[in-house]
């Protein structure tokens, strides 16, 4: 039986001053019941209120008619999966999700990617790891909402300037040669460890840390498919990108040309 559960109730561990977050709503699409049950309480214990469904079908109606903050959705699932609901949904509406993959569903998360998802976390995941992207997507937005304005936390002296990069880590974006270059937040992450010291080898590892901020297990191939998804972001607006080098035996670094 689906479900379509709604918690504006705010647990022990939310955050009272913050009006902005207990207003966002975070939409979880899954069929496992174990992970749909965690981790809308672990939503719900930082001020968001979480709406659950457990097949795509019934989100897809649900999220076309009263759309989400941000959606959390399993790809692998029966009836309509996680894929074929953000590519319906991409019609309508254009709020960020986050995929939820197995280990070794490559070819799902650069399907997924290229749908328009925002980023990926491979099962088993923290959920840690879950809320601080949550966090950051969310963030990213609202200030993406408000680049009108200037405040000094994110005026141009906290930009990264590395030749033709651009990259503002308060609102997560980037570009190249002034042209806008989506990432995700794992790769944004990435980029900005490798920029922030041109030159310097950055092993998978260092990489790692940089984009995953706790104890997860995350293989060398997924750093190395982070990359390469990277690299291709960026040949689309300039297909002589080369500042991402590749270090045989050693890891990555990024050319200050």
């Amino acid at each position: 039986m689906e479900t379509d559960r709604t918690s504006h109730g705010y647990a022990a561990g939310a955050h009272p001053h913050d009006e902005e977050r207990r207003q966002q709503v975070i939409a979880l699409v899954d069929d496992d019941r174990n992970i749909l049950t965690s981790v809308s309480i672990a939503l719900q214990s930082e001020g968001y209120a979480t709406r659950v469904y457990s097949d795509g079908t019934t989100a897809l109606k649900a999220l076309i008619e009263t759309p989400a903050d941000l959606g959390v959705f399993d790809i692998k699932m029966p009836r309509m999966d996680g894929l074929e609901l953000l590519r319906h949904l991409r019609e309508e509406t254009d709020f960020p999700v986050i995929f939820l993959t197995s280990k070794d569903d490559e070819q799902d998360e650069l399907a997924g990617l290229e749908l328009g998802a925002d980023d990926y976390i491979a099962k088993p995941f923290s959920q840690r790891l879950l809320l601080a992207r949550i966090r950051a997507i969310l963030r990213r937005g609202a200030s993406s909402a408000g680049d009108g304005e200037t405040d000094n936390e994110s005026g141009s002296e906290r930009l990264l300037v590395r030749s033709r990069l651009t990259m503002d880590p308060a609102r997560h974006h980037v570009s190249w040669d002034g042209k806008p270059v989506g990432l995700t937040v794992t790769e944004f992450l990435m980029l900005e460890a490798l920029a922030t010291r041109p030159g310097v080898i950055k092993n998978r590892n260092q990489l790692m840390d940089a984009a995953y901020q706790d104890d997860v297990f995350v293989d060398d191939r997924t750093v190395d498919s982070h990359i390469k998804r990277m690299r291709r972001k960026f040949r689309a607006v300039d297909p002589d990108f080369t500042a991402i080098e590749t270090l045989y035996g050693a890891g990555y670094s990024f050319s200050n040309e």
